[in-house]
């Protein structure tokens, strides 16, 4: 270790955040402190009174810097950016990266949409969750569309169009886009969804109630009838949801469980009283941190990467810098955020049920989850090894391209972290400015286009003084891998180089049955094991690298031939197929649909009808 005594001299005191380094410059400790000056010269000075984590990383310190802020709470913040950045190895780490879905009303546009998002910023609108799971999300916005007409598009609605989109032929958009739509009953729908997805379900119930009653009162039963199962979609809901206690306060419950090398800590996500949902969180931790120590930092970790914070966080530990993450909560939230330990009474109560779920957790998974971490690293370790480099590849980016003799080009770019998907990172590319099947030309576009907005945004943030990756492209990957073999992998090294972009680039070459087969780096297939861990990763992204293309791509051509199928018909123009469409509701039930059932639609005649049939018909032979 290098002499640190002049360093430690210039340390000021004042609040910030430090920054510990090995002899390779790799940073292994991230600590804030309201004194810099005092906290790091703790570190360097009796070796005894320090616990044994401490001792080995002191041990391993080779250089330090510091970055000094105007506050704590700024440098909390600062220091949960930094954790999430560098991942040291001498913290304590949230190894989950979930970023959950929420429901979004677009309160800042004239005639609000419902939609599915992953972030949440300050734009004006409303947002809903988080929500446990995607199928959750998935399900409510059906539930929604199917009773509101709302509109899905993003067009400019400040200049009204001449022609509506198929949504508002089939009745399920208003079509505000034709400038025709009564605003304060589309304003009062959104009112009815708030209430629905705030929870006040009983509330909105009894006014769906009060409309049915009405419409029966008024004879116009096929109105009562959709009230009436508008009314059962909901209960449905209703009775998912378990009632805690009495509250209208959003709260998240916390506890944690320990083990010999793994801490669970176990969230309880209340809203409005009702248990929504859970999640629980592997957190990586020695049995020398303190149960508070690892609260606190999981507490900063978790909220950190989410911009939906309730009022009320209850733990089962108080902490030292409970009120300083309180302040830096309600900062985020902008609004009042407590973060409380009760000690009696039901929040307690409610406390210990969520440790005992936490315990029950980790006696079940924990064996399991350390053979897959063991595994999952242990895949890292290989293929740093193989390939040379100094450290584990711990983000991993794969490209694949996919089309049809060049028709529908697309491209997908899957991320791994710790030998695991990373979902939310996933994007997905249509190629723009190749034409025909040219792979090469292809990947050449996508790595260009993933690499220049990633180093734009990081330019842009750091200009900013915003050192965290909540950009879509600002994190780049320790590793690319290419679907391919030498010429994909130099083509995507051309463009690399001419950004100036120094990441290791291998391609994962197939055998003659499309089956995974080695990896080429450097110009040289590097003959992995086919039983290693390294091999099976690879093999794993390489598949998840063409599953996800292979879907975008076919959901592209799927588009494509709905919209066509019905254009080749001859006698069925545009106003026909809308009213096939509205009436059908889908193409399947158009081609099973006889003579006399086509008639039924508005706008058919017996010719066109027969048109149709006949079309079907012989497609139907062709395929056999």
């Amino acid at each position: 270790m290098v002499d640190l005594s002049e360093q430690l001299k210039k340390l000021p005191d004042k609040p910030g955040v430090y920054l510990m380094k090995d002899i390779h410059g790799e940073i292994i400790y991230v600590g804030k402190a309201i004194s810099l000056k005092n906290r790091v010269r703790q570190y360097f000075q009796s070796a005894k009174n320090h616990p044994p984590k401490v001792r080995a990383m002191v041990e391993n310190i080779y250089d330090f810097e510091y970055i000094i802020t105007d506050s704590e709470v700024e440098a909390l913040m600062l220091e949960s950016n930094l954790i999430k950045k560098h991942r040291p190895k001498y913290n304590v780490l949230l190894r989950d990266d979930k970023h959950y879905p929420y429901i979004k009303v677009t309160l800042d546009e004239k005639y609000p949409r419902v939609m599915k998002t992953r972030k949440v910023i300050k734009d004006g609108a409303r947002y809903f969750g988080p929500y446990i799971h995607v199928g959750a999300v998935n399900q409510t916005i059906e539930i929604l569309k199917k009773f509101y007409p709302l509109r899905t598009c993003s067009k400019n609605l400040d200049k009204p169009q001449e022609r509506p989109c198929l949504n508002y032929h089939i009745g399920k958009c208003l079509g505000p886009c034709t400038g025709q739509v009564n605003m304060e009953a589309y304003n009062k729908m959104i009112q009815e969804i708030i209430l629905f997805l705030s929870g006040k379900q009983d509330e909105l119930v009894k006014e769906i109630t009060r409309k049915m009653q009405a419409s029966a009162e008024n004879m116009d039963f096929e109105r009562a009838a959709e009230y009436r199962d508008q009314i059962i979609a909901i209960q449905s809901i209703l009775e998912k949801q378990k009632v805690i206690f009495a509250t209208d306060i959003d709260q998240d419950v916390i506890a944690m469980a320990r083990g010999i090398d793994e801490v669970c800590i176990m969230v309880f996500f209340l809203r409005g009283g009702k248990l929504m949902g859970r999640e629980h969180y592997m957190v990586t931790a020695s049995e020398e941190d303190e149960r508070r120590e690892i609260l606190s930092s999981f507490l900063k970790q978790f909220y950190g990467g989410t911009a939906f914070i309730p009022k009320e966080i209850l733990l089962e530990e108080e902490l030292e810098d409970g009120e300083l993450i309180g302040e830096w909560l309600s900062m985020k939230k902008d609004g009042k955020v407590s973060v409380k330990n009760p000690k009696k009474g039901e929040k307690k109560e409610l406390l210990d049920m969520v440790h005992k779920n936490a315990v029950e957790i980790l006696e079940q998974f924990s064996e399991k989850l350390i053979r897959e971490r063991q595994k999952s690293l242990g895949a890292l370790e290989e293929l740093a090894e193989y390939m040379g480099l100094s450290r584990k590849p711990y983000r991993i980016e794969a490209f694949d391209i996919s089309n049809t003799q060049g028709v529908h080009s697309v491209a997908s770019m899957v991320v791994f972290e710790g030998g695991k998907p990373k979902y939310s990172d996933y994007r997905r590319f249509k190629i723009k400015t190749i034409e025909g099947p040219n792979d090469y030309g292809s990947m050449q576009e996508v790595i260009y286009r993933r690499f220049k907005r990633g180093l734009e945004e990081k330019e842009t943030m750091e200009k900013k003084g915003i050192v965290d990756d909540e950009g879509k492209f600002s994190r780049l990957p320790d590793l690319i891998l290419i679907d391919g073999g030498l010429g994909q992998v130099n083509a995507a090294a051309a463009v690399l180089s001419a950004l100036h972009v120094d990441i290791p680039t291998a391609g994962m070459v197939k055998d003659d049955r499309h089956r995974t087969k080695d990896l080429i780096y450097k110009g040289v297939e590097l003959g992995l094991n086919k039983t290693s861990n390294g091999f099976l990763l690879v093999a794993k992204v390489q598949e998840e690298a063409h599953r996800f293309a292979i879907t975008y791509h076919k959901s592209l051509r799927g588009k494509t031939a709905v919209q066509s199928v019905l254009d080749e018909i001859p006698g069925i123009g545009e106003k026909r197929r809308i009213a096939l469409l509205k009436h059908f509701q889908s193409i399947d039930r158009i081609k099973k649909a006889d003579i006399e059932a086509l008639c039924e639609v508005e706008g058919m005649n017996r010719r066109a009808a027969e048109q149709i049939r006949e079309y079907f018909d012989r497609g139907r032979q062709d395929e056999r």
